[in-house]
């Protein structure tokens, strides 16, 4: 909760919704007919965006003091 480049949804993410965007978008669902309780998670992100690239630049907004999400596409 509160973070500003994660989204939880109920369906399974689509690149779509990310491209783009330095956000990743995750569904978790709980698997049935298995003999141990499980969970299914599944991720989307563009690594272009949300990537090496925008990992670095959301990590020297923090070191600089800055708004984390300065100069990110959201």
């Amino acid at each position: 909760a509160g973070e500003p480049f994660v989204e939880v949804t109920d369906a399974a993410p689509a690149l779509a919704e990310v491209q783009h965007r330095n956000v990743v978008r995750l569904t978790a669902r709980r698997l049935a007919g298995v003999r141990r309780p499980a969970v299914q998670l599944v991720a989307a992100i563009d690594n272009l965006v949300k990537g090496a690239a925008g990992q670095a630049v959301q990590n020297a907004n923090l070191m600089l003091g800055l708004a984390e999400s300065a100069g990110l596409p959201r």
